[in-house]
């Protein structure tokens, strides 16, 4: 079955991932909606990931992220979650197929990590938020970068 991508949307009407890739510079950009692409289409269990799609782990564990290093040495992650289910929990969460849900993105400078603190304000408390939601809080399907 063919997956869909949506954009997660805040209570207050803002979409983390557009306001993250708005600030991208235009190749890191377009590099990461390429990816998100690719995986789309293979669909994500089958997609090998090549180091630009990666699952993550520990307390992170649920979510996948695309890397992409920019300028700098920087490091542009942007942080998604596999939304799949029965064809009945995909219509209660408002879907007719399954979704990569695009949650919020984050860059860190070469030789950093993200912290805990970081991953669960800016990603985890967010990724909460969209799977709390029935149907799904997501943005207009016209969301432009």
């Amino acid at each position: 079955m063919a997956w869909g991508i949506v954009y997660y949307r805040t209570a207050d009407d803002r979409v983390p991932a557009e306001r993250f890739l708005d600030s991208c510079p235009s190749k890191v950009e377009a590099t990461i909606l390429a990816v998100l692409e690719a995986v789309r289409a293979a669909p994500p269990p089958a997609f090998s990931g090549g180091g630009k799609w990666e699952a993550m782990r520990g307390a992170m564990g649920g979510y996948y992220e695309i890397r992409v290093t920019g300028p700098g040495r920087r490091h542009y992650r942007l942080f998604c979650l596999l939304d799949n289910g029965s064809p009945d929990e995909l219509a209660e969460r408002g879907f007719d197929r399954p979704q990569i849900a695009v949650i919020s993105g984050m860059v860190k400078e070469h030789m950093t990590e993200f912290t805990d603190g970081e991953y669960r304000k800016q990603v985890r408390k967010l990724g909460d938020d969209y799977l709390a939601t029935r149907p799904r809080r997501i943005a207009a399907d016209d969301v432009e970068h």
